[in-house]
């Protein structure tokens, strides 16, 4: 069931708007549009509309999504929509009042990350063949991945040119196109540059800038590396739990568990509020309760 006309001719104006004017990811509009998506249908259930809605049906649809099943961290999420949706419709002089300026999002780090340990990242780095082309390759995309702690649509995104040996770096291009550089650690710069010298020419059937290529010569795509660590995992005999998002999770614990300081770890994750970055010290607070709890005396 589609929403009503009106809805998705302000649904239309919105993501526009987002794309246009934020440089909002194709990704995260996508996100935008499906909540939005269920948020119409709600109200046309209700018999009311985006131009009429209060906050108290704005509340009853949060509630109704809750107890569907939604997570916390997918209920922020929503939350975070109504509220840049409705501000936008305010924005735009559609509406004088905005219902969802005093909506809260739920405590979302209560669910934690999932990471690995430094010798679970060890086993899973030590999994691609040293002596084939691909295990190059897959080496040095694992490597990258840890040690730069990069989403797995800025892995797939890396141009050859955004690699500075010299200074031991990259570029990457996170949410919404902002550039950021990440510091490469001596393994990742070995497993890159041997990926460079003896691997990529192979790979290439046409011109490309991107980094990694598939053995068509062409870009990965995010369901290829997730599958490719998958793979990689189960041979490592690691937990199911394992994502490419579960390695930047690992790579953020790990340095603030070795005395990162919070304000580094957030320029290198990209993260543009430091909030998001807060949950890692939450990580390392339960992991360090759990140690406590298992080995003091009188714990």
């Amino acid at each position: 069931m589609r929403p009503p006309l009106l809805a998705e001719d302000l649904l239309h104006s919105f993501l526009e708007f987002l794309t246009v004017e934020k440089g909002l990811a194709s990704n995260t509009a996508l996100s935008y549009r499906r909540d939005l998506g269920k948020y119409f249908l709600f109200l046309n259930q209700i018999h009311s509309q985006p131009l009429k809605a209060g906050e108290e049906d704005l509340i009853r649809f949060i509630h109704q999504q809750s107890r569907s099943g939604l997570g916390a961290r997918s209920l922020a999420r929503l939350i975070s929509t109504l509220r840049s949706f409705h501000k936008f419709l305010v924005r735009e002089g559609k509406r004088g009042e905005d219902p969802a300026a005093n909506l809260t999002s739920p405590r979302t780090w209560l669910a934690l990350p999932k990471f690995l340990t430094v010798e679970e990242v060890e086993r899973l780095l030590d999994q691609p063949e040293a002596g084939s082309l691909l295990g190059v390759r897959d080496r040095a995309m694992l490597e990258v991945l840890y040690a730069a702690g990069l989403r797995v649509s800025e892995l797939v995104s890396l141009k050859t040119e955004g690699l500075n040996w010299k200074g031991g770096f990259l570029i990457c291009q996170g949410k919404g196109g902002k550039e950021r550089i990440v510091p490469l650690g001596g393994s990742a710069v070995r497993a890159v540059k041997r990926y460079l010298e003896e691997v990529r020419s192979k790979l290439v059937k046409r011109p490309s800038s991107i980094l990694f290529l598939t053995r068509r010569g062409q870009a990965f795509t995010r369901q290829g590396i997730w599958k490719l660590l998958k793979a990689y995992a189960v041979r490592a005999g690691l937990p199911n739990r394992i994502s490419p998002h579960v390695l930047r999770h690992s790579f953020a614990t790990h340095l603030l568990e070795r005395g990162a300081d919070l304000r580094s770890v957030q320029l290198m994750l990209g993260h543009s509020q430091i909030t998001t970055t807060q949950i890692y010290t939450h990580v390392s607070r339960e992991r360090l309760r759990r140690v406590y709890n298992k080995y003091h005396p009188r714990a």
